[in-house]
């Protein structure tokens, strides 16, 4: 349950700032851009869910199927490193810190600086992970 109201504070924080007045020429802040990538992977939570299903089938059809548990394992792997990361980052930072862009002191910008390699990590992590399960599955 305590993960439920983690993703769903999450995703409205994500809608929260994607909602926000784009017509503002400030360059975006690092919280913003961490943000931001999150933004972008966090959708693809469900093509990893869709992929694991296809690949389960696959399996059920096929003899060959170390590859497949590879690329099953490696999304499963993919995702779990998207729900820590949101608990991780949830857990570092005030929603005043994320949404309204309160000042951060030096120890939670070493903190944000951290989260945003992760961010950058599990981005390319989940990408891989995705592109290689949909090429298995071709």
């Amino acid at each position: 349950m305590k993960k439920l109201g983690l993703i769903l504070s999450v995703i409205a924080i994500s809608l929260t700032y994607s909602c926000k007045d784009s017509d503002t020429k400030e360059a975006p802040t690092q919280m913003q851009q961490v943000m931001a990538v999150h933004d972008e992977v966090m959708p693809k939570m469900s093509t990893i869910g869709r992929l694991i299903s296809k690949i389960d089938e696959k399996i059920q059809e096929t003899d060959s199927t170390e590859t497949l548990l590879n690329a099953q394992a490696d999304l499963r792997d993919a995702n779990k490193s998207m729900m820590e990361w949101m608990k991780g980052f949830g857990d570092r930072f005030e929603s005043d810190e994320i949404m309204k862009g309160k000042k951060l002191t030096k120890e939670k910008q070493r903190f944000l600086d951290e989260e945003e390699v992760k961010v950058k990590a599990l981005r390319d992590k989940m990408n891989t992970s995705i592109e290689n399960a949909e090429a298995l599955l071709k």
